[in-house]
């Protein structure tokens, strides 16, 4: 009974520092997303990668719209849907990658919504947040995007690699970042950004209960040994 009091209580200590540190990562994401907020800076000949996470640029090139991802397996409100993934051609010859929002499944895996974009200038120039691609929690939740056949391609969490290969592009040409697109900017869909779904309070809260039950699991062991003394 003593060795598994200790291994719970080590358990139990361990469930809640973990939830406690997802907690403090999801507030440092929070406090890097508010100062993203901040006014645009020119991306120009600079790398996605050079500049902070979340941090709002404006770039120029030209869309590709005949080629675009839906990227599967995303929810708002509890409904399943699609974010889409438009090309932006850069005048360097860079692919960077712009996510116009979020539509939600309309229940038909053959019926992928129509995301063309209506008639627009050779060249534009879109505002947005720098934000990595989403990552799977586990791999087998992964689907890379097809290399050949029509576009719209529906993938879900795919690697910079994969989309590379999917547009037929140099992978060095991609740029490993995305864009999410402003909420004020035309040709897009929903686009409630926040850096996670949850917020820290939720990990808080779980990281309080398994230190609760670490407390519990010791005043019982105390209570049932005082106890089994008095009986003997």
């Amino acid at each position: 009974m003593t060795v598994i009091t200790l291994l719970l209580l080590v358990l139990f200590i361990s469930l809640g520092r973990w939830q406690w540190g997802r907690a403090e990562f999801k507030q440092r994401l929070s406090e890097e997303f508010t100062m993203g907020a901040d006014h645009a800076v020119a991306l120009g000949s600079k790398a996605t990668t050079d500049l902070p996470r979340y941090s709002r640029v404006e770039v120029s090139g030209a869309w590709d719209s005949s080629r675009q991802f839906l990227l599967d397996n995303r929810t708002r409100d509890g409904r399943a849907g699609y974010e889409v993934m438009t090309p932006l051609q850069l005048d360097d010859g860079r692919v960077l990658l712009v996510n116009r929002g979020w539509l939600p499944f309309e229940g038909y895996r053959d019926r992928l919504p129509d995301v063309d974009l209506p008639s627009v200038d050779d060249r534009v120039t879109v505002a947005g947040r720098l934000d990595e691609l989403p990552a799977a929690g586990l791999a087998g939740g992964r689907a890379a995007p097809a290399v050949s056949g029509s576009w719209p391609r529906v993938t879900a969490f795919p690697l910079p690699a994969e989309l590379a290969r999917a547009l037929g592009v140099d992978e060095g040409r991609l740029e490993t970042r995305v864009v999410l697109l402003d909420a004020s900017a035309p040709n897009g869909y929903r686009r409630d950004w926040k850096p996670f779904v949850k917020g820290p309070e939720q990990n808080w809260s779980y990281a309080i209960q398994w230190w609760s039950f670490a407390v519990l699991l010791l005043v019982l062991f105390v209570v049932m040994n005082l106890k089994k003394r008095d009986a003997e």
